[in-house]
């Protein structure tokens, strides 16, 4: 629920929202603190108004996203945006197909994106499924069933298990009301896997927000933004079956209400974020490794509140850069109040890579940058922010990439198979490609498109990086591709 309240009338925390609004007025220009950052596109009221969710790239090499509203009806957008900046609008939802949309996007193995929304059949959300030209398919109406025990109002997207499923999580119903672990196939047959505060004292969690992530052992990872022994959320693992495992109950110096998931890091650890807690009370960077949960960073620690050049209130997760450090937004602070991309080491060092309103009048470059990153192939990050740009009563929102000087790379989607299976390759220029190996096993390949290619598993594969020779080089993936049993 919170996360579409903050896209259209922002957090009202006591004395921070109001002091935002006074800065947009008495800002004065100062130089960019990374001059690589470009806004590649300003929503309006037709094209889609107040983007939360993360950016994917899809195997044409544009980037695809969803805003919840604006749009011809005003229920919201499915565009494209090329890395240029060119933007175009590929279907516009309506009030009575899947309205709404809301924790952005997965594209499927079939090349097909899978997504949740809020509206439905019965007004509590649901999982759809849209083509990249645009036509739409409601999979699954949420409450279908008295009480809402198979979960309600969906605020985060979809993770494509190995086994082809999609897993996710509800905000509400399941079978005590406060939220649900659920899989569903790509035909549409949804189980509920957990519902939340099915133990005393909601020791498992309740109000889960976050998008799940798939780990190497093949378990599922997530996080609750209540709920656990402080009732300040926790981090859980779930097998595939539903086994569910209270990881850490947050609170306190650790951190409090984290609104995103959890990444599984190349060495095999976990990061994430919380929106609040922490030592100056305005959210943390933690990770967990071996069953230990460490607070990496407390941010504000750059000032006091709301002048925290380092920013406050992150409520996106990270995205580890092929640097090896993580990447990620914060909603607030920053130098004007309005959020902040950083970049922080795996050993806690963190460093301010931009502040938003920092030189563009009113905003221009947009504020509030709560949908996170995506690292596109090209080695530049991408994201949206749900506010600021140039229309609206407080900015609809923009489209931008930030240039750090990372280099090219390929991603193997899925992350994982077995031998035999065929996936596919992502990245920027691979025409003229002439091996594919995976660890080292060379792989059968086709090269579909300058940003495409598909490969068959090797026999002889093992975990690890997939690489993909060039004309120009040997282009590397970030983290490893992990070979099934």
């Amino acid at each position: 629920m919170k996360r579409i309240f903050n896209a259209f009338v922002g957090k009202l925390k006591p004395g921070k929202r109001a002091f935002a609004v006074f800065m947009l007025c008495a800002m004065t220009a100062i130089p960019l603190l990374a001059q690589n950052f470009t806004t590649l596109f300003r929503f309006d009221d037709r094209d889609g108004e107040y983007p939360v969710g993360t950016l994917v790239q899809s195997t044409d090499g544009n980037l695809y996203g969803t805003t919840p509203r604006g749009g011809a009806t005003g229920y919201g957008t499915f565009f494209s945006i090329t890395p240029s900046g060119t933007l175009t609008t590929l279907y516009n939802f309506n009030g009575t197909d899947s309205p709404i949309p809301q924790g952005g996007l997965v594209q499927a193995a079939n090349g097909d994106f899978y997504g949740t929304s809020w509206g439905g059949a019965y007004n509590q959300g649901t999982v759809f499924k849209i083509t990249a030209s645009g036509a739409l398919t409601t999979l699954y109406n949420f409450c279908a069933r008295v009480g809402c025990p198979d979960g309600a109002a969906p605020g985060a997207g979809l993770a494509q298990a190995a086994n082809g499923d999609f897993y996710g999580t509800t905000t509400s119903g399941g079978a005590y009301n406060f939220g649900a672990v659920f899989k569903i196939t790509p035909n549409g047959k949804l189980t509920t896997l957990h519902s939340f505060c099915s133990q005393s004292g909601c020791t498992d969690g309740r109000l889960p927000l976050a998008r799940l992530v798939q780990a190497t052992n093949g378990d599922f990872y997530g996080t609750t933004e209540e709920g656990g022994a402080n009732d300040a959320g926790t981090v859980f693992e779930i097998s595939p079956d539903g086994t569910l495992k209270n990881l850490w109950s947050l609170g306190g110096t650790f951190g409090e209400q984290p609104t995103a998931g959890v990444i599984q890091g190349t060495g095999g650890n976990f990061y994430g974020t919380t929106e609040y807690g922490g030592a100056y009370g305005d959210g943390t960077i933690f990770k967990i490794a071996s069953g230990t949960l460490t607070t990496l960073y407390s941010f504000c620690s750059q000032g006091v509140y709301p002048t925290c050049a380092d920013g406050s209130n992150p409520e996106a997760g990270l995205v580890q850069g092929t640097d090896g450090d993580f990447y990620g937004t914060t909603d607030l602070a920053g130098i004007y109040n309005v959020g902040a991309i950083f970049k922080i080491t795996a050993g806690g060092e963190l460093t301010t890579l931009y502040s938003f309103c920092s030189s563009q009048s009113w905003c221009r470059d947009g504020e509030r940058p709560t949908g996170g990153l995506v690292q596109d192939t090209n080695g530049e990050f991408f994201g949206t922010t749900n506010s600021g740009g140039v229309a609206c009563f407080t900015g609809c929102g923009t489209i931008f990439s930030l240039s750090v000087g990372l280099g090219p790379f390929v991603r193997a989607v899925p992350h994982n198979g077995q031998v035999g299976q065929v996936i596919r390759i992502l990245g920027t220029d691979l025409t003229g490609a002439t091996a594919v190996t995976f660890n080292g096993a060379p792989a059968a390949f086709t090269i579909d498109a300058p940003t495409e290619i598909t490969a068959t598993v090797p026999a002889g594969a093992t975990t690890g990086t997939v690489q993909v020779a060039t004309p120009t080089g040997t282009l590397l993936s970030p983290g490893p591709f992990t070979v099934l049993p």
